[in-house]
């Protein structure tokens, strides 16, 4: 070899990636007959082109099993083999027991449709993120708010939010309020609620994006649990008409679950990969990362938490959702929930023959990989 300046870039020799260095779930996948052969090698790359392997802490349940060398990379042929062959669409892991969890606060918030709903933040012995529930219907409680605390005031109850009925100026009680309707409140409980499971996307929530329906789909459901049946617009599909009329409220479960449970910051590699040619599931594949790192045992825990559990409303819930998979993983390891009925979305712009909903040619391929 000739002899080269001092700035020349230094000559890289490609090595052989061991089989056993893949990814936990890929070998599972390969033991399964997904099509990826022993004899397939991926070359390595210098370390220094490559980002460092790291994943955000994850929901509960969804622990991420990462390579030790960050050069050990899928090839594109074996996300799409993968991908093809059904391997990845595994159902939602199950925890042996469910998170503790605890609401620490809810407020009051009027929505800019006219509706109110409750706000609740909690807390959880899994991971420092702060989940939410959104709360249609003053009728859905929490218990671990109302528990009465050691050494607190009347005052420091209504701060929290473990009142009963609405506040206002002179207020000196957290358990009686004479303006509240508790005979409404008690009509309002004859069937079960509505629910849905809406894990975080900023993406599509607040930068507008036409990657995901998720903005969408947060609307929809937050539209449905807050209206009267008269007010819900004639495109609505026949199933969903009477669903106001019929429910006792609504709750949303809100996940931080930023980009299927790997973090915004990943998910923006992903976005990356998917404009080079991948979809959602070959992108956290190609990162390293499971198809689906989403858990949705904290909202078992947060549905029982609220009263909808089977032990207190042996009536179920109402899940809203498009994917079965999620009515077992939301009813538990020990069905502490009960999903009386799976109630589809279907995206506003199939409802509408594409006059209303997300227009864009990118939506499409997401849904069908979804």
């Amino acid at each position: 070899m000739a002899d080269l300046p001092a700035h020349a870039s230094p000559k890289i020799t490609p090595q052989s990636s061991s089989s056993t260095d893949r990814h936990d779930d890929l070998a599972d996948d390969r033991s399964q007959g997904s099509g990826i052969t022993t004899g397939e090698q991926t070359p390595a790359l210098p370390d220094s082109i490559l980002s460092p392997a790291f994943t955000p802490p994850a929901t509960p349940g969804g622990t991420l099993h990462l390579t030790a060398n960050p050069t050990h990379l899928l090839h594109e042929s074996q996300a799409a083999s993968i991908r093809h062959s059904g391997q990845h669409k595994k159902g939602p892991k199950l925890l042996e027991q469910l998170p503790q969890v605890e609401c620490i606060v809810r407020a009051r918030i009027p929505t800019t449709n006219g509706a109110e709903m409750f706000l609740h933040l909690y807390h959880n012995d899994i991971d420092n993120k702060e989940h939410l529930a959104i709360v249609f219907g003053s009728n859905i409680r929490s218990r671990s708010l109302d528990r009465v605390r050691p050494g607190e005031t009347e005052m420091d109850r209504m701060i929290r939010g473990a009142y009963v009925g609405k506040l206002h100026p002179g207020r000196t009680s957290s358990w009686y309020d004479e303006e509240k309707n508790s005979e409404s409140a008690r009509a309002a409980r004859m069937e079960p609620p509505l629910v849905r499971i809406h894990s975080e996307c900023y993406t599509g929530e607040t930068a507008w994006s036409a990657r995901c329906d998720c903005g969408e789909q947060l609307d929809e459901a937050a539209r449905l649990m807050s209206f009267p049946v008269e007010n819900l617009a004639a495109d609505a599909p026949p199933e969903t008409q009477s669903l106001r009329s019929r429910s006792a409220g609504g709750v949303i479960i809100y996940l931080r679950q930023e980009g299927r449970g790997i973090g915004l910051g990943e998910k923006l590699k992903a976005y990356n990969l998917q404009d080079l040619g991948s979809d959602t599931v070959e992108a956290n594949l190609l990162l390293r990362h499971p198809a689906d790192a989403r858990s949705y045992g904290l909202a078992t825990a947060m549905l029982m938490d609220l009263g909808c559990g089977a032990d207190v409303n042996p009536e179920g819930i109402r899940l809203l959702t498009n994917n079965p998979d999620k009515v077992r993983a939301i009813e538990g390891p020990n069905r502490e929930v009960l999903v009386k009925e799976r109630v589809p979305m279907i995206p506003l712009a199939w409802r509408t023959g594409g006059e209303r909903g997300i227009k864009s040619s990118e939506i499409e391929g997401y849904l069908r990989t979804k």
